[in-house]
């Protein structure tokens, strides 16, 4: 005869809400991991700034705050017109990328073809292509037009790179908007400019926000062709930074102050603007 089968012990209502906590916390946990891992070095280039040099290679917390590195900083070379170069460029490359991006996204949103999704991702695909394979005719053909170490040189550059993704999230935008909203519009007698101006924009306004404070961030990190196509009069903060290195090697608090006052203003615009590009970045998410 077989022997009766004892059911299998349950855990505990203890010991089930002890697990039940722990998959609530799990995720939250990890978060926190990836955040600090995220801001850690932030935190350490901020400290450094404030050391010695003899300090900035020690792994110690304790140490004399100073600001000797940042006066020598603005003593050796003039921040204000880095900084001022990074403004414009990031701001000529927005409105560029916006005006170019935004007639094409409203087309290929509202009157798609059968090539349009072939289109987009061939644009896409130039993001993949490594910019060095495309700097020796750059460089060549903007000695040519007198483009060289000027803000207008990298603003093309710049919003030729980042177009692709202002054209995908313009139109990932516009492709939520109802239709029905528009033809109310066109039979009301208004123009295709209208109906940009005054219908789309409004209703995409969060996801174009979006748009424009992501190139103003691209832009303002961009580093390979700032360094490779300015020298003095145009060069924005990312050459700042660049200039620290040296052939007599890295002086680090001088590094870290440098590097803090470049990622400061973006840092704080990042910031205040959370909010904004989160909502433009789940725009249209939900239905």
């Amino acid at each position: 005869m077989s022997q009766p089968t004892l059911p299998a012990a349950s855990p505990l209502p203890s010991q089930a809400n002890a697990f039940d906590a722990i998959k609530r916390a799990l995720p939250g946990l990890l978060a926190w991991i990836i955040a600090l891992a995220l801001f850690f070095p932030i935190f350490w280039m901020t400290i450094t700034a404030f050391k010695t040099e003899r300090d900035a290679y020690s792994m110690s917390l304790i140490f004399s705050p100073t600001l000797d590195s940042f006066r020598e900083v603005f003593a050796r070379s003039d921040y204000f017109l880095f900084a001022r170069n990074s403004i414009l460029i990031s701001a000529g490359v927005t409105v560029l990328c916006l005006l170019l991006a935004v007639p094409a996204a409203y087309t290929m949103a509202f009157f798609p073809t059968r090539r349009t999704q072939q289109l987009l991702l061939w644009m896409l695909s130039t993001k993949m292509m490594p910019s060095v394979g495309v700097l020796v005719p750059i460089y060549l053909l903007w000695k040519n037009m007198g483009l060289l170490d000027t803000v207008s040189g990298l603003v093309i550059v710049y919003a030729l790179m980042n177009l692709p993704i202002a054209v995908w999230m313009a139109y990932t935008y516009f492709n939520e908007i109802p239709r029905d909203i528009l033809e109310a519009g066109r039979i009301d007698g208004a123009a295709t400019w209208q109906e940009i101006v005054y219908l789309l924009m409004p209703m995409a306004l969060p996801g174009l926000a979006s748009t424009a404070l992501l190139l103003v961030i691209l832009s303002w990190n961009e580093a390979f062709w700032s360094i490779n196509l300015s020298s003095s009069g145009a060069a924005p903060l990312t050459v700042f930074i660049a200039s620290y290195s040296s052939p007599e090697g890295l002086f680090w608090a001088k590094l870290s102050a440098a590097s803090l006052l470049a990622v400061a203003p973006i840092l704080l615009v990042g910031w205040v603007s959370q909010k904004q590009l989160v909502r433009g970045l789940t725009f249209g998410a939900v239905k």
